[in-house]
């Protein structure tokens, strides 16, 4: 479990896409979510997944960060927004460490730490 606290606690993102969303992630429904990302299957626990879909958000940042046409910021705000869900998963014990990394204790439900936007 400690992997995915350090994973989301180093992970850093324009807040545009920060806040498209965190505007959404309050409506997070596991299972339909999930299954429009990842296209069906058996759900794991929320810190496989999150795992999981640190590697998919992984995958799509760098898309963005290279400016491929294949890029669809709407599917990684759907990452986003699911990263911020199951993180609300997470067993009690690591609630109070993923909030503070997530910065849900600042008022929102669950947010990913932000990183000041860049001009291309």
């Amino acid at each position: 479990m400690q992997d995915v606290m350090s994973r989301l606690a180093t992970l850093h993102r324009p807040r545009l896409l920060v806040r498209s969303a965190r505007t959404e992630a309050a409506n997070y429904n596991r299972t339909r979510d999930l299954t429009r990302i990842l296209g069906g299957g058996t759900l794991p626990s929320p810190g496989a997944m999150i795992m999981q879909l640190l590697d998919l958000e992984q995958e799509i940042n760098q898309q963005r960060l290279s400016q491929d046409a294949g890029y669809l910021i709407a599917r990684h705000i759907d990452i986003l927004i699911a990263l911020m869900g199951e993180a609300n998963y997470l067993p009690a014990s690591k609630v109070p460490q993923a909030k503070r990394f997530l910065g849900a204790d600042k008022g929102a439900a669950a947010t990913l730490t932000t990183a000041p936007q860049t001009s291309p």
